[in-house]
């Protein structure tokens, strides 16, 4: 089985190698990748002080890497987790966050252990009385009761200072309600709970059938699933929407159509709604040793994807005949006298030409 893996990620790296081609011909592929470097998603382990000058796996825990950002420090998300807490709440969103290279740290009322469903057993980074502080505040439900009825707890949400967002799944949304921050705003909940939202909070504007709500500072999700649709959604504000993409692709979760929500703040996909400037790229094209590549789209992200020994990669969009993959690699497309796709040339063999074959 783990030589299946490495026969596997072998492979990989040699398909997004040889597929992609730099935008620039006449610039030094070298000089583009040199300073790049690629870390592990913090996992609270060793190889979260690990760097790589190559993409690929973590050689520790197997995760994903991700490019470095040496710009800007990355985000830092406060869990605050109850006791009883529902395990998918929260677990699915920092899946989410911690592909997307976030800095996730759970809080609790007390240090002492937390018990999620009666299953499992969680100790608290930190209390309410030594958290650090967060861009992002995040609640969850399950036994929130005990967070948003117990008044230390929404003290200290209160008292917060400089967070930039504030996001909550199923009945995580009633301690931000008590807290205040849902007033004169809309939001939602898990299905059950819409009417005790509505009935307990007559200043929130309470809606139903909405996976999730986007305030532009606030984001409420229905439940339990939905609020990996809501993180997805938050990547995709703070960091665009291929980097949610990358996300979701790492997780294997390709039942994800983003803005399916109520998006009341900015909307990071309003570039990416036309399909028809994606159509042009459709086809089955040469690949390597006479084999061949095919790029279709997912019309749920509406985007576009290549398919190689029945295996899908994601491809990002960056402007007219030019695309990028996972490890940030390129390629350009070429155009008859028709205007039409004629094919595609790539990085490591920039005399070598990939013919499209047909739609």
């Amino acid at each position: 089985m783990k030589k299946t893996i490495i026969c596997f990620q072998i492979f990989t790296t040699i398909f997004f190698s040889l597929i992609y081609i730099s935008c620039t011909s006449n610039v030094d592929r070298e000089s583009i990748t040199e300073h790049q470097v690629y870390v592990c998603p913090p996992c609270n382990s060793e190889c979260d002080n690990l760097s790589y000058s190559e993409s690929g796996v973590c050689t520790h825990c197997n995760m994903p890497l991700i490019l470095k950002k040496e710009d800007t420090r990355s985000k830092r998300i406060a869990f605050y987790l109850q006791d009883g807490v529902e395990i998918l709440d929260f677990a699915g969103p920092m899946e989410v966050f911690a592909y997307a290279g976030y800095e996730v740290f759970t809080v609790s009322k007390h240090k002492k252990p937390i018990v999620t469903q009666g299953i499992l057993t969680i100790l608290p980074d930190y209390s309410i009385e030594d958290t650090p502080t967060a861009d992002i505040l995040a609640f969850f439900g399950g036994n929130a009761s005990e967070a948003y009825n117990d008044p230390k707890v929404i003290k200290w949400v209160q008292k917060q200072q400089d967070v930039e967002s504030y996001f909550s799944v199923c009945t995580g949304a009633f301690i931000l309600a008590e807290s205040g921050l849902l007033d004169r705003k809309s939001a939602t909940t898990f299905h059950n709970a819409l009417e005790g939202l509505e009935k307990n909070y007559p200043k929130i504007n309470v809606l139903r059938n909405k996976r999730f709500v986007d305030n532009g500072a606030i984001i409420t999700t229905a439940g339990i699933s939905a609020g990996i649709d809501g993180a997805l959604h938050l990547v995709a504000k703070l960091d665009g929407f291929d980097a949610a993409r990358k996300a979701a692709y790492y997780m294997e979760y390709d039942k994800w159509v983003p803005g399916e929500g109520l998006l009341l703040g900015d909307d990071p996909y309003r570039n990416y709604r036309n399909l028809s400037k994606l159509l042009p790229y459709v086809g089955t094209y040469e690949f390597l040793n006479g084999s061949e590549v095919g790029i279709e789209i997912n019309t749920n992200e509406k985007s576009l994807f290549a398919i190689v020994n029945e295996l899908t990669y994601p491809l990002f969009y960056m402007g007219k005949d030019t695309l990028t993959n996972l490890n940030g690699d390129q390629i350009i497309f070429e155009r008859n006298s028709n205007d039409e796709i004629s094919g595609y040339k790539s990085t490591r063999d920039q005399d070598k030409f990939y013919a499209k074959l047909y739609r």
